[in-house]
């Protein structure tokens, strides 16, 4: 069977405090409930600046310029002990706010976006600097009156973007009825787009990556676009796509909460090996609702309100080149309906259940990506190291069946794991930041092969009890290459396995004829 790789990956944050403060889930609530609550009194004097975000550990973990070794290394806590951070990595980028609002106006296909004059004059030059921002790109921003935006703002058909507390720009509705189109969602959905288009843009800057090549794309984020008539119909992957110039491509939305870029990455796989396609990319944009989510825990701790920032990824999938990493689609894990809620079952279903199917054990895997949350943004919230009760957990089912001797299980939960660097974007964290690092990893040899796991929360929709699930194994590629009109090695093994089976068993056929005779 033809092997799928892992052929690029990139990994994006957006610095965004204004929009935090004025459009996160939990200061929108906050607002609409008490607009003189305390907590939006002083919101402003925990936000970071720019580059206490470039600098924070685990974002320059994010994005590639540091391992996850290297940041168990750093004391905690991370904001306190800022590291030289770059803004750029080979991977991707942390990009400042105001430069986001530029690319959001880019993003925008229906003169939705409106920025202030002297404000697009000030980001201009920033953004032609960026080595993914072309000159068409930056062609596309144009400046509006102040007074106008403040107009729009003000009547209520418009969501404002501030800077600094100064209203640089605005989003407008875009239907004057329809709740599925108004200013607040187009936002969201926008800014979803816009940083989606940044990650796959730098995916395509990688060297040996031609995204005019791209055959689909798929769109792994939790929002959702469309209209009164089909809320929710999509479709971001091919919006994403026109950005970052895929012209080649077509592409659809995945939704599955936490779980959607695992899940896409093995239909990805799935589609490269049945020859469908020979390139698919995926790309998640990042969530506003998330930003500031656990933000009152963060104050009442005295600490930076550190869910400031969007995530966004792009991944490809390609057919098998002989040296990136290949995906086993022979053994995945899955979680099924009927497996139930418990905790022990939903891990087992993901971890054990699959490696047994290659007569493997949980310490033949060298390292587990699973929930990949920064337990600095959780834990103030009292939801715990997420990652760390994970490793527990497959510690400890590798107990139960004997794989693993008790005494070692926290030995197992060092070196297996990793301590959670991802921004808390829902489906951001959920196994996939991993993939590059193991594909660093995998190419030099330090480790030989990684589980990535996706879950997912399905009852936040209210439509179901159901948790979710999915992982699948990254093991280095032994340099074999698919060609069409070729036979693999597997193959050759199971010809000549049949050929001396038929061999032998006409041998056995011609000594038992002598005997009788």
């Amino acid at each position: 069977m033809a092997a799928s790789v892992v052929g690029g990956n990139s990994y994006i944050l957006v610095h965004a405090p204004n929009t935090m403060k004025y459009h996160g889930s939990t200061q929108q609530s906050d607002r609409h409930k008490n607009p003189e609550s305390d907590y939006l009194k002083n919101l402003p004097n925990y936000m970071r600046s720019f580059e206490d975000a470039v600098k924070y550990p685990p974002n320059q973990t994010y994005i590639g310029n540091i391992s996850p070794d290297e940041l168990a290394q750093i004391e905690k806590p991370w904001y306190q002990n800022l590291d030289q951070g770059d803004r750029y990595s080979d991977w991707g980028e942390i990009m400042p706010e105001d430069e986001f609002f530029g690319l959001v106006q880019i993003s925008d296909s229906f003169d939705l976006v409106k920025l202030e004059e002297n404000f697009v004059n000030e980001i201009k030059p920033k953004l032609e600097k960026n080595p993914v921002i072309t000159k068409d790109h930056v062609a596309k921003l144009s400046g509006t009156n102040k007074d106008e935006i403040k107009e729009i703002v003000d009547n209520g058909n418009g969501e404002p973007l501030y800077i600094d507390d100064n209203l640089v720009g605005c989003v407008k509705s875009a239907h004057e009825t329809d709740q599925n189109l108004n200013a607040h969602v187009m936002l969201e959905n926008l800014m979803a787009k816009a940083s989606g288009s940044l990650a796959l843009l730098h995916l395509g800057n990688q060297q040996g990556v031609d995204l005019s090549q791209t055959d689909y794309v798929m769109e792994v984020s939790e929002e959702a676009c469309g209209d009164v008539n089909q809320r929710g119909g999509g479709n971001f992957a091919k919006a994403i796509a026109e950005i970052a110039g895929c012209e080649n491509a077509t592409g659809s939305d995945v939704r599955t909460f936490c779980s959607a870029p695992a899940h896409a990455m093995i239909n990805a796989a799935a589609l490269v090996e049945a020859g469908v396609y020979e390139q698919v990319a995926i790309v998640a944009g990042g969530a506003v609702a998330k930003l500031g989510m656990n933000g009152k825990d963060h104050v009442k701790q005295e600490m930076p309100v550190l869910e400031d920032c969007l995530g966004g990824l792009a991944l490809l999938i390609s057919k098998n080149d002989g040296q990136n990493p290949i995906i086993r689609t022979d053994a995945i894990g899955k979680h099924n309906v009927g497996t139930g809620s418990a905790p022990q079952a939903v891990i087992s279903s993901l971890t054990t259940t699959p490696l047994e199917k290659l007569g493997l054990t949980v310490t033949d895997i060298d390292k587990y990506s699973v929930e990949m949350q920064n337990p600095e943004l959780t834990q103030p919230a009292g939801a715990g190291d997420v990652p760390a009760s994970n490793y527990k957990m497959i510690g400890a089912l590798g107990v139960k069946k004997g794989q693993l001797e008790k005494k070692d299980m926290m030995n197992f939960v060092q070196e297996r794991g990793m301590p959670g660097f991802a921004p808390t974007q829902g489906h951001i964290p959920s196994g996939v930041p991993f993939v590059g690092h193991a594909r660093r990893m995998l190419d030099k040899g330090e480790i030989s092969k990684a589980m990535i796991i996706g879950k997912g929360s399905l009852f936040l929709g209210r439509l179901t009890n159901l948790f979710d699930g999915i992982s699948f194994v990254m093991e280095p590629n032994q340099g074999d290459v698919d060609e069409e009109g070729t036979v693999s090695k597997e193959e050759i093994k199971q010809i000549v396995a049949g050929s001396l089976r038929d061999l032998a068993d006409s041998l056995s056929e011609n000594a038992d004829n002598e005997s009788d005779s």
